[in-house]
């Protein structure tokens, strides 16, 4: 029972994780600009389905091709903002909530036209395989999409913490008006959210491609964690998304296995009203 109980708290970990790193580009976004990206989720397929096709044309594993598809994503995050995003910006809610959907319901009919509705996967990684800790047996690729995830957001933190541009990033979010009063470029700084948060979202996809299936639809469930993870951390704290991917992870594995798999989200979106009850900004939201 024990030994049971300690294999789910790891995989809800290791799942977290992923969870966290999701939710931290999305809730990026959101805290610099105020923006709901409703196609979160469209962009980590795409991620996914670069790493499908690198594998498949090219040979790459996705751990070699992670840095250039981070770098894609990152480039098309910065078109999305100046095609799409930047001519809403002064736009009212429901219009910037339209265009995001928007995005979403193109991207992933793009997706359905190129590459059908089929389910692919790619069949052996450099990750592939299971490690044995003390009796728990753990997947390889979700370790690696784990220890992935601590970087990419170890990084993040250091970058807003400790750069100049970062900093910059933070005073627009904390007061746009201010900022600019004070020589930063907002536009600059709304366009490299969302490069930074379309490559997150970009790492973990490239990270899922190693051990999940990739399809058109992919992104839809993750994105559905995503919202609750931020919600629960609190909008646009960097720090809150990726400690509530963690406890994501960890109450729907455990619920699912202590309870029944049919009621995990139930008990994931209970926690969430809680949270929304008792402290409405989220666990670290102002």
């Amino acid at each position: 029972m024990e030994g049971v109980l300690a294999q789910t708290l790891a995989s809800g970990l290791l799942i977290g994780f992923v969870y966290a790193l999701v939710a931290v580009g999305l809730t990026m976004i959101f805290g610099v600009m105020d923006i709901v990206n409703f196609a979160h989720g469209e962009y980590l397929m795409i991620s996914m389905y670069f790493s499908y096709w690198f594998f498949i044309l090219f040979g790459m594993d996705p751990l070699y091709s992670l840095p250039a598809i981070t770098l894609i994503m990152f480039g098309i995050g910065i078109i999305t903002y100046y095609i799409a995003i930047r001519p809403i910006i002064n736009a009212p809610m429901l219009s910037q909530i339209f265009v995001t959907f928007g995005l979403l319901i193109f991207l992933r009919g793009v997706a359905q036209f190129l590459w059908k509705v089929d389910y692919r996967m790619i069949p052996e990684t450099l990750a592939s395989g299971n490690i044995n800790l003390a009796g728990i047996y753990i997947g390889r690729p979700q370790l690696v999409a784990a220890v992935g995830a601590i970087l990419c957001y170890g990084v993040i933190l250091w970058f807003l913490k400790n750069t100049k541009t970062g900093m910059a990033l933070e005073a627009v979010a904390e007061d746009k008006e201010a900022a600019r009063l004070m020589g930063i470029n907002s536009n600059r700084m709304f366009a490299l959210s969302w490069g930074i948060g379309i490559a997150t979202v970009g790492i973990a996809g490239v990270l899922l491609s190693t051990f999940f299936y990739v399809f058109p639809e992919v992104g839809g469930a993750f994105c559905l964690i995503a919202f609750v993870v931020v919600a629960l951390g609190g909008f646009g704290s960097v720090v809150g998304a990726f400690l509530a991917g963690i406890i994501v992870g960890l109450v729907e594995v455990v619920s699912g296995y202590l309870i029944d798999p049919s009621f995990k989200f139930m008990f994931v979106l209970a926690l969430y009203l809680a949270v929304v009850f008792i402290r409405p900004q989220g666990l670290m939201g102002k």
